[in-house]
């Protein structure tokens, strides 16, 4: 007894709490970044941007410059000495340009609203599991996206509907994206079947339901999917280069793809070309500044959305 009540028990060893030392080795990429790879990580990206922003601020600064200073500097120029406003003045002031703006104006904003009219009825539809034909719907759908008619097929059915020479021709034959539809099909499947069943118990119909609940719990992909439709209509050229024959119906980006190629200069413009008034160079810069400035105005505005709308509506799905 006195041998059990002498001896003494060794103390238990202290509980370490978890920190930075004790916790389980990770692998080699979630360590966390040493100072020499942030500096790195942060002059890669500061590279890249200026890959992609030094062209951008020759494009406008020539643009900005008087037919002396382009003449003085052999083309392009990097250093602005001067700021005229003249080039974008004459292309604004009315002609072949300015008419071509708008076109690309309507066909952007009608091409867009009537993609995403067709693109998120039919994804509701197929987001539906009891919709009429879905699942046949669904599979051509998807053939369409490996499988396609080719060039000519495709003119020869715009010619037979009689779209050539109309604004149709820019819209219809490329109004709607399978990929799109299968991106909001997928976000209108996360959505909260418990809100959607509470409204038809209330007695709401599929349209109801689709414009009060469904948009409304879908505002971000809606956005980005719009962007995409909007930026993909403005910088469309090819379909007016196979489907337009009048000059006047055509688009900025084909005019500016005539500009750059010298083929031939908008009308109301060759008269200050020839005079020296005005650099066939500051020109073209301006008209490409003027084909980028609607996208670079609307991206920020729906960046936000971006990974809420493309990463849970792709992935989830």
């Amino acid at each position: 007894m006195t041998a059990v009540l002498g001896t003494r028990q060794d103390p238990e060893p202290p509980v370490r709490k978890p920190g930075r030392w004790s916790a389980p080795p990770r692998p080699v990429w979630e360590e966390e970044p040493s100072r020499a790879g942030q500096a790195g990580k942060g002059i890669a990206l500061g590279l890249a941007c200026l890959a992609v922003l030094f062209p951008l601020w020759i494009v406008i600064v020539t643009s900005l410059q008087t037919k002396r200073t382009i003449d003085e500097a052999g083309g392009l120029v990097v250093i602005p000495r001067s700021i005229t406003f003249v080039a974008y003045q004459e292309l604004l002031s009315g002609g072949q340009v300015q008419r071509a703006a708008l076109v690309s104006v309507g066909v952007t904003v009608v091409g867009t609203l009537f993609s995403m009219a067709v693109s998120v009825l039919c994804a509701y539809g197929l987001s539906r599991g009891g919709s009429l034909g879905h699942r046949w719907i669904l599979m051509t759908l998807l053939a369409t996206m490996f499988f396609g008619a080719g060039l000519i097929p495709t003119y020869l059915l715009v010619q037979a509907l009689g779209l050539t020479d109309t604004y149709l021709a820019l819209i219809l034959p490329s109004a709607v994206s399978v990929f799109n539809i299968l991106v909001l099909r997928a976000f209108f499947m996360n959505n909260s079947q418990e809100l959607v069943d509470s409204a038809r118990i209330d007695g709401a119909g599929e349209w109801r339901i689709l414009f009060r609940i469904v948009m409304p719990l879908s505002r971000a992909v809606i956005a980005v999917i719009s962007l995409f439709y909007a930026v993909g209509y403005w910088s469309a050229w090819f379909n007016a280069s196979i489907y337009l024959t009048d000059q006047d119906m055509m688009p900025l980006q084909n005019v500016m793809i005539q500009l750059v190629q010298k083929q031939e200069r908008p009308v109301g413009l060759s008269a200050q070309i020839n005079t020296g008034q005005l650099s066939p160079l500051a020109v073209q810069m301006a008209v490409m500044v003027l084909a980028l400035l609607p996208v670079a105005v609307l991206s920020p505005f729906v960046q936000k959305h971006f990974k809420k709308g493309m990463l849970t509506g792709a992935v989830k799905g």
